[in-house]
Order: structure tokens, then C-alpha cells, then sequence
């Protein structure tokens, strides 16, 4: 077990299976809201469910309707259990804050290289911190 310290951005406490990338994520667009699924061709997450995973990713990108999507993904069951940043920015954070999902930025390590998909992962953003387990 492995636990880092993090900033909190929307609180919460939550965990999963880690899906990691080190692309940025565009909700609007490259997230199919209804599915959950990453339908941007070129990101290397695409073809993948986001759904009640901890989606770790370095920061948003894109239109401000993407926090709308997240929103969107949490009505319909199919939004991330959690989410890491390595600098959240305002769409993702509203976008979390307005969908009670949990969401950390700034941990003591690159979360997108200290993280692997498939890791079993507890992010408290509670207390500020993500636990490998």
C-alpha cells in the first residue's frame, strides 16, 4: 500500500480500478455521456468505459460544456468512481464539485506515472490523500 498526500478539489471519498492516461480529457466530445465510453479516436483511452472507475488524467481540456457532461454522466450511472489530477482547472473542477464526485490535484508524485490502470486506488478527498492499495 502505497499513499500520497493531494490537494483536495471536490470532496468526497471514493475508489476503484484506476484507468489512467497522460492525455488530457475532453468531456465534451471525447466522453459519450450516456455510455460512458471515450469516443475520441485519437486519445489512447478510446474505446474505454470511464464508468465507477478512478479516472486519472493530467487536466481537462475544451469547451465549458464539459462540465456539463460530467454532470450529465452522473445522472445517468455512467460518470468515474473518483478522479485525479495533476492540475485540475475550472471545467473538470465544477464539473466534479456539481456531481459530488470526489476529485484530488496536485499529489506528491505525477499521478499519471506513480499510477498504473488496473490499480486498485482510495482517493480521500476528505483528508487530501490517494492510497495505492
Amino acid at each position: 500500500m502505497t499513499k500520497f498526500h493531494a490537494h483536495i478539489v471536490s470532496r468526497g471519498r471514493a475508489g476503484g480500478e484506476a484507468l489512467v492516461t497522460s492525455q488530457p480529457v475532453s468531456f465534451l466530445g471525447s466522453v459519450d455521456p450516456r455510455t460512458g465510453i471515450v469516443v475520441e479516436k485519437e486519445h489512447e483511452l478510446a474505446g474505454k468505459s470511464i464508468t465507477g472507475k478512478v479516472l486519472v488524467f493530467p487536466g481537462g481540456k475544451g469547451s465549458t460544456v464539459g462540465s456539463y457532461v460530467i454532470y450529465q454522466l452522473k445522472k445517468n450511472g455512467t460518470a468515474p468512481a473518483a478522479m485525479i489530477n495533476i492540475k485540475a482547472e475550472p471545467i473538470v473542477a465544477v464539473g466534479a464539485i456539481i456531481s459530488d464526485i470526489p476529485l484530488v490535484d496536485r499529489m506528491e508524485k505525477d499521478p499519471t506515472a506513480a499510477i498504473r490502470t488496473g490499480d486498485k486506488v482510495l482517493v480521500d478527498a476528505i483528508v487530501g490523500s490517494v492510497e495505492i492499495l
